[in-house]
């Protein structure tokens, strides 16, 4: 395969580092040998070039086919809608954040959405204007905004930190993107918690058009998806290897499968283990868990005569195909 294709990932940001460290963990190590330069190389794939950009242009280059996929904020996805772009996995598990409406501390009366519309209407009537939000999510508080009844407000481009807004007077509230809150906090605002506009994290996206027609594009985003799909299901597994006593495979098997905990994905793994000057038949069993229930799993193998369990993280687990690919596929057909 000679074609080349472009793979456009945040050059700075919040998600920036991020991103090369999920790709990394994924097999998908990014070489980028000059820090100053805005291209690099996926070995693991080696048609696929790198195309280093702001957030928010990653999205724009994915769009227009200068890249033909892309790793972005979903909140910017979803700021900027277009039929030109498809989102090929929305949840690739870092970057989450919230873009919420956040009134200043003192509005003691506003506890949710419904609290702001009566606001809104009081600066209608009373003072004579609108209610000033400064954001640069426009279109999805605008949207957001209007869908919870409220209609007289006025976007303010936002001058410097955001969150500062309200405190210097060019706003009245705020709606801008939250990981902790500790920000919203140190500037005397708080969220409202009917005010979630979007929960965002990294996602993938494509250029629609390009996906359709280049199959060599699609078996790249293929190969690219099984990397990314065996290790996200590999985070939520570890691999457990225990030794038992019992009178057959048989035997040690029905113990293990009994409890859902250590029925593993299919089943265990048995083989007979040697053991000099020992009259009892020994077996090592090896199977995946969840790592959720990695305590719960290995209390009841003791309890059942489990010893010397051993634990180890699961880098990969790779399905019968990518589910996320097995998805994208279904979309581009519609």
């Amino acid at each position: 395969m000679s074609e080349q294709f472009t793979l456009a990932l945040p050059s700075k940001g919040a998600i920036a580092e991020p991103t090369t460290s999920f790709l990394k963990e994924c097999g998908l190590r990014v070489n980028h040998p000059n820090p100053r330069q805005y291209t690099g190389t996926v070995p693991a794939l080696n048609n696929l070039n790198v195309l280093f950009q702001r957030v928010r242009d990653v999205l724009y280059k994915v769009a227009d086919g200068t890249a033909h996929i892309g790793i972005t904020g979903y909140d910017v996805v979803q700021e900027s809608p277009t039929d030109d772009l498809i989102v090929i996995h929305d949840k690739l598990g870092y970057g989450h954040c919230s873009l919420v409406v956040a009134v200043p501390e003192t509005w003691v009366d506003v506890d949710i959405m419904a609290d702001l519309v009566d606001v809104a209407m009081d600066f209608r009537e009373q003072k004579r204007r609108n209610l000033r939000v400064a954001t640069t999510y426009t279109h999805l508080t605008r949207r957001f905004l209007h869908a919870n009844g409220i209609h007289h407000f006025t976007l303010v481009k936002a001058e410097g930190a955001i969150e500062a807004a309200p405190t210097i007077g060019y706003a009245d509230i705020i709606v801008d993107l939250v990981q902790t809150g500790t920000t919203l906090r140190e500037n005397h605002l708080r969220p409202l918690p009917d005010g979630v506009i979007v929960e965002s994290q990294a996602c993938l996206i494509g250029n629609k058009k390009a996906l359709k027609e280049n199959p060599y594009l699609l078996e790249t985003v293929r190969k690219m998806l099984e990397y990314i799909d065996a290790s996200l299901i590999g985070k939520q597994y570890s691999h457990l290897t225990v030794n038992m006593s019992g009178e057959s495979m048989e035997e040690v098997g029905f113990k293990v499968v009994d409890n859902p905990l250590t029925r593993g994905l299919l089943g265990p793994t048995i083989a007979p283990v040697y053991v000099a000057r020992d009259d009892r038949q020994w077996f090592t069993v090896m199977l995946t868990v969840r790592t959720k229930d990695l305590l719960g799993a290995v209390e009841y193998l003791r309890s059942v005569g489990g010893m010397h369990i051993v634990s180890q993280p699961t880098q990969y687990i790779f399905m019968d195909e990518s589910p996320t690919y097995k998805h994208l596929l279904e979309v581009l057909r519609d």
